[in-house]
């Protein structure tokens, strides 16, 4: 059974025109465009948008650029940064520029310096420490974080994404059942807990689980459909459920509300 996919791991740029799902990018990487708020003004918003359009053309130079100068507007946005750090980081992990790379991270810096718990920057500055053989970092960024924040559900949600990127589920679900502890109907908590309940072949806690992160937010159709085929297989038993050969389970199903994953 091939194992089904739900990380993005290269961060790219956000606006206050609303949010995307995951998009595959060359070499098998995934990229999330996530598209939130933050802007305060109308020019802002439009060079951050005319930003995301260019970069999702592959026009990254240009994307750049119109980052640039919203951060040149509003000095004081961590959204600039972070916009500006994103397109840089996919320019220097995909045309193989370290001074990209480098530039990005002290941009990632900036943004959290402005934003303390903007949750896409610690994810894409976690990540180019991961992709410049720096895990320790990456781990001590986000418990930091977590410790920062304790009434956050954020930190401890990411914190549960990087775990199992390094192959630890079972120290990624007490991270989550921490998140949940402070804030029991967090859906993106709730799926991201099912789905590794799923895999493990607890179909009966995760199918709870998944019930659980729709109420919360049932715009969620892949996790639905997951649902779906849990409820009906073998006449609703769902204990001995298993995936048709060859097709994943779920897909990408920590994104919820907001979609980082």
């Amino acid at each position: 059974m091939a194992r089904h996919t739900y990380f993005c791991s290269l961060p790219t740029p956000v606006s206050a025109m609303g949010r995307a799902l995951c998009a595959a990018l060359p070499g098998g990487l995934l990229a999330v465009v996530v598209l939130a708020t933050g802007c305060n003004t109308v020019q802002n918003q439009t060079l951050n948008a005319e930003g995301v359009a260019l970069y999702r053309q592959g026009a990254y130079p240009q994307a750049a650029e119109k980052f640039q100068t919203a951060i040149s507007k509003q000095p004081d946005a961590a959204d600039g940064y972070y916009n500006l750090a994103a397109s840089l980081h996919q320019t220097g992990v995909r045309l193989n520029r370290p001074a990209d790379l480098q530039q990005a991270e002290v941009l990632y810096n900036q943004c959290l310096e402005r934003d303390a718990n903007h949750v896409e920057c610690h994810r894409g500055l976690a990540v180019l420490l991961n992709e410049t053989n720096r895990p320790d970092a990456a781990f001590r960024l986000m418990n930091n974080w977590a410790m920062a924040s304790p009434s956050n559900p954020s930190p401890r949600i990411e914190l549960a994404r990087l775990l199992e990127e390094s192959k630890q589920p079972e120290q990624a679900t007490t991270q989550l059942v921490q998140a949940l502890t402070v804030d029991p109907n967090n859906a993106r908590a709730l799926a991201a807990l099912g789905r590794i309940r799923d895999q493990s072949g607890d179909y009966q806690q995760a199918l709870q689980n998944y019930q659980r992160s729709l109420a919360a937010n049932p715009s969620q159709p892949q996790l639905a459909a997951r649902v779906a085929t849990l409820t009906s297989a073998a006449g609703g038993q769902v204990s001995g459920l298993t995936a048709p050969a060859g097709q994943t389970r779920m897909v990408n199903q920590w994104q919820g509300a907001p979609a980082r994953y």
